[in-house]
Order: C-alpha cells, then structure tokens, then sequence
C-alpha cells in the first residue's frame, strides 16, 4: 500500500481545529494543498506536523460536502507502477464506498495526484494516492481511455498555480 500519507478527520469547524492541532501538537497548514481548502466549500484544509510527509485532512462535517459521506478514512501513496497495476487489477473483489465493486471508472482525479476510494470488508474506508501525476495520466489514463471522476473543477488548481508562480 505504500506510506501513509494522511487521515481524513471530520470537524465542525476547520479553523477551530487547525488551532487545536497546532497549539497542542505541533501541526501547520501544509500550503501546497491550501487550494483545496480555499477553493470551494467541503474542500480538505491538509496540516502536518513533519513538513508535509503525513498529514491530517481536516474536512468541516456539513451537508454540502462535495465527497463520499464519511466518517474517517486513511490515505496511503504509492509510486505510479504500483497505483497503475491496482487500477488494471480492477474489479478484484474490492468495494467502492458506495457498496459495489471498486471500478478502473472510480480513478479520482484531484489535479496534483490521482485516487481510488475503497473500502475493506467492515466498512472501514481508504484511499490510495499516487503524486505521480503526469506518468498516471500518460500509461493510464491517456492509454486506457480513462475518464476520471473529479469533485471540484480543474480551473481551481489552475487558478492556485498561477496565483504561487506569481
């Protein structure tokens, strides 16, 4: 499954949170994903407390929320040969959180990496990351014909990409 990379937290409030985490354990804001957080409502606020290598994904628990309702999950990265052979393995008896069965046509794709969300046999929920953004999108995507699911428009990451080169 490869490293952790982060662990999805529901909160009432982000920003109470964030507070929390930081005056208590040591957690900051992670500014390569604050475009998640400022872009659109439901979107993730990402801290950490080892520069960015694990992180907390913060969500603010409301009805709006643009993701699979869920109560927690853990995200796991892995490089692109690995995210790629899981993706050509499916349908292999993993479920999507919806219940049915974990498709190549569930590929999550979030602008800076790309995902699945699964779930094992009791319910508990994952996702599976790769950063190797452009290798996934070139042997995969781009090969297989994919048509990822997105939950925010890609304008978004354009519009925090030129806003950072600026």
């Amino acid at each position: 499954m490869g490293r952790l990379d982060h662990v999805h937290v529901r909160v009432p409030d982000r920003a109470e949170a964030a507070r929390w985490y930081a005056e208590h354990l040591g957690f900051e804001p992670v500014d390569a994903y604050d475009f998640w957080a400022t872009g659109f409502e439901g979107g993730p606020l990402q801290i950490s407390a080892d520069g960015g290598k694990t992180m907390l994904a913060l969500f603010e628990a409301s009805e709006g929320h643009p993701m699979v309702p869920q109560q927690t999950g853990i995200a796991f990265s892995v490089d692109a040969a690995t995210f790629i052979s899981f993706a050509r393995s499916l349908p292999s008896g993993i479920d999507s959180p919806r219940g049915d069965r974990l498709m190549l046509a569930d590929l999550l794709d979030f602008d800076m990496c790309w995902a699945f969300d699964l779930v094992d046999p009791w319910g508990n929920q994952y996702e599976l990351n790769c950063y190797d953004y452009d290798r996934v999108r070139a042997e995969l995507v781009e090969t297989d014909a994919v048509e990822a699911v997105r939950y925010w428009p890609r304008e978004l990451y354009a519009a925090y990409l030129n806003s950072a080169s600026s």
